[in-house]
């Protein structure tokens, strides 16, 4: 998900870049799947443009960038750099079929760990970061700093603390129908969900690895009061790893809108029934 300069955290008007941002890629490398979980998981004040730290702040979080276009209903524009270009690791293309390899089957906490030092890991963790980083725990606050320190390397964590409380403003959180800590009113159900669809390794070497996912997202508030009802996107988030005591984790990253498909012929249902499929269909853990 590497150049991400062009996003700001939070405007004072929109709550986020200053052209509507999220995220998701146009991989070539799909995704294989376990069961399904029991627990369901769902990329800003401006910093100073001037440091490699700014980097690692700026490609933050998948569903926070969802979020404010879905608050502001506005159009978005794509980051400069194409997910697709190959790196200084001259990865590119590969093959769609799974690799037969077993998932990766440690946790810290809900989120997946321990995955393989190898391009085929690298695409398993960015893919599992992505849903942890696109999950409705992100518009709480304990749960948003667990998920940074799990996902994030400690240092670009530490960074990203303050401006993402900032950026979950009471006035953000309002903006989505939720209250000051994050909650959704009684009787209605705040969803918001990352699904990737395919991975692709950018660049890959021994101590780091460029990784785009491609995913859809969802995000709204379920209920007969709704003013923001539940809707989908595409996005492709980069995420830029490096293998940190014996795992992978991000150190920046950067987001860009589609590719998105034709919108299917399907009607959209009532919002009782998409509350009932978020609480009966629990998320997946992702691996190659």
């Amino acid at each position: 998900m590497s150049p991400g300069d062009e996003h700001d955290y939070r405007s004072a008007d929109r709550g986020g870049r200053s052209d509507d941002p999220y995220s998701t890629l146009g991989g070539t490398r799909q995704t294989r799947t376990r069961l399904p979980e029991s627990d369901t998981g769902r990329p800003q004040a401006r910093p100073a443009r001037n440091s490699r730290s700014l980097v690692m702040i700026v490609g933050v979080v998948v569903l926070l960038i969802a979020a404010i276009a879905f608050a502001n209903r506005g159009g978005g524009s794509e980051d400069d750099a194409s997910p697709g270009a190959k790196g200084r690791g001259g990865a590119g293309s590969a093959p769609t079929a799974a690799t037969g390899t077993k998932p990766v089957q440690g946790k810290n906490g809900t989120i997946p760990s321990g995955f393989a030092r190898d391009e085929q890991g690298a695409q398993s963790a960015a893919a599992n970061y992505a849903v942890a980083l696109g999950s409705a725990e992100m518009f709480t606050k304990e749960s948003r700093h667990r998920i940074l320190d799990t996902v994030y390397a400690p240092e670009a964590a530490a960074k990203l603390r303050a401006p993402q409380d900032l950026a979950y403003s009471p006035e953000f959180l309002a903006r989505l129908g939720l209250d000051p800590e994050g909650n959704a009113p009684k009787g209605s159900t705040f969803i918001s969900r990352t699904v990737p669809v395919g991975t692709k390794v950018v660049a890959f070497d021994d101590d780091t690895a460029e990784v785009a996912v491609w995913y859809t997202g969802l995000l709204g508030m379920s209920g007969q009061d709704s003013t923001k009802p539940v809707s989908t996107t595409w996005k492709t988030w980069t995420a830029q790893l490096s293998w940190l005591n014996g795992d992978w984790k991000v150190t920046g990253a950067s987001e860009s809108d589609g590719p998105a498909p034709v919108p299917g012929d399907v009607a959209a249902s009532q919002s009782d029934a998409i509350s009932k499929a978020v609480e009966e269909y629990g998320g997946f853990t992702y691996a190659r």
